[in-house]
């Protein structure tokens, strides 16, 4: 079963990787452009307090689309494995089954963020003057679970395949109508924060319609066909197994980052609605530098499934280089530009002086995560999810959390709160690189003795 569009198995990985990665990134920086965009209008053209209350949301948010885009990564190593393997009957199976399960997670998230949110908001403590509106917006926004789902699973047969124009494309139009609707609703409807959610949702659903349509359209092994629609044993298992402990691992950000929120809702209002501001370039560098991490675990599935261990090893270290050069660069940009960045969202002098030590500091922390998201990364495209989820419940959720009532309770400043995203990478990353270490490791051995 060859690969049309990129071949993963012989051709040099320095420039196949990056070529992999490049619509991804554009495709990854559309989609924080396009949801920056809910934030930039409220910013500028909503309420007094419309920026802090979408921005009290975006925990939750990533909360929830964390195990969503957990899933999508699953569906993206098993699927490229088995393409890597020659498994043509294997790969029409699961994208079928898989199909089902995820749109049935998207539904279930749905209900339970829709019922939860109001009481997640008070959970982090959010403030009185931004809970009514941040309640509203992120019930909306939760209606669009169930297309975020199969986006997610869409892009991940795509990009399995090597093929990773068309969701940038796809996501490209649907961002063009949300920025669009984002302006009418809330400019000349005035729906200010309601406006913006109702943008995300339906931009959502038609970016899951034109990839639906993309693969019901395609012409090779992974053509979608309604009579193929059904739900197999195997192939759920190894997709639960695997996407429920990354959807988990993405979400364990942003559990300890609830512990985060609660900890800026401390401060001021100025301080809430100003790091709220800054907050949104966390999504920007860590998506663009996702285009690798789904890169890495791409090739290395593909790779693994055909038997060729040294292209594992190789599309590890080079997918580090790739992301931590990346990271660094747009880093430093933000750490001397952050006055001018944050003015993207807020003209108020008091916000942009608020969300500045964050931007700072961030700024030169991102590059550090590089060296514990890449193993993940690498390690799922083995196939490998309890231990990553463990190391990351010890060094991401538990770390942080006993960071917020240690240090920063001591001190209570920003810089002392921020400074913990340093320290927990730093920790997660070694035990992440020793366990992919183990894992190839043995990887080598049992394909050396001629097993799967």
């Amino acid at each position: 079963m060859k690969n049309k569009s990129i071949d993963m198995l012989n051709s040099s990985l320095w420039k196949t990787i990056f070529i992999f990665a490049l619509p991804l990134i554009f495709s990854n920086l559309l989609q924080v452009l396009f949801n920056m965009s809910d934030i930039v209008v409220v910013g500028k053209f909503g309420g007094k307090n419309s920026l802090g209350a979408v921005g009290s949301t975006t925990i939750l948010v990533s909360l929830f689309t964390g195990l969503l885009i957990g899933m999508g990564s699953a569906v993206n190593a098993i699927t490229a494995k088995r393409i890597g393997a020659s498994d043509e009957v294997g790969v029409k199976k699961f994208i079928h089954s898989s199909l089902i399960i995820v749109f049935s997670f998207g539904l279930l998230l749905l209900v339970l963020g829709f019922l939860s949110g109001n009481a997640l908001l008070r959970l982090l403590k959010t403030k009185d003057t931004f809970i009514d509106s941040a309640t509203m917006y992120l019930q909306i926004y939760m209606l669009g679970m169930p297309a975020l789902a199969i986006y997610n699973y869409g892009q991940g047969i795509l990009s399995a395949e090597g093929k990773t124009i068309k969701p940038l494309i796809y996501l490209a139009i649907a961002g063009v109508v949300n920025i669009i609707l984002n302006l009418i609703l809330v400019i000349v409807f005035k729906l200010d924060v309601i406006g913006v959610a109702i943008a995300s949702v339906v931009s959502q659903y038609l970016s899951m319609i034109l990839i639906l349509i993309s693969l019901f359209r395609s012409k090779d092994v992974c053509k979608l066909e309604i009579k193929c629609l059904k739900t197999d044993r195997t192939c759920i298992k190894e997709l639960l197994i695997l996407g429920l402990a990354g959807g988990i691992q993405n979400s364990l950000f942003a559990i300890s980052n609830l512990f985060i929120q609660s900890a800026v809702n401390s401060f001021d209002d100025a301080t809430v609605s100003g790091n709220s501001a800054a907050q949104n370039f966390d999504s920007l560098v860590y998506d663009i530098l996702a285009a690798f991490y789904i890169a890495c675990s791409t090739f290395v599935g593909q790779n693994y499934g055909a038997g060729k261990k040294q292209r594992i090893k190789d599309a590890f270290l080079i997918t580090v280089v790739y992301s931590f050069g990346i990271g660094l660069f747009i880093g430093l940009i933000l750490f001397i530009f952050g006055d001018k960045c944050i003015r993207i969202f807020t003209d108020d002098p008091d916000l942009i002086t608020a969300g500045l030590p964050r931007l700072k500091i961030m700024g030169l922390s991102y590059a550090i995560s590089v060296f514990m998201d890449v193993p993940i990364a690498a390690t799922r495209g083995l196939g490998k999810a309890f231990w990553p989820m463990a190391f990351e419940i010890l060094g991401v959720c538990v770390l942080r959390i006993v960071w917020v009532y240690t240090v920063f309770a001591h001190f209570h400043t920003i810089a002392s709160l921020y400074l913990l995203y340093s320290a927990s990478w730093i920790v997660t990353g070694i035990l992440e690189t020793v366990y992919f270490i183990k894992t190839y490791k043995k990887v080598q051995y049992n394909h050396a003795n001629g097993a799967n």
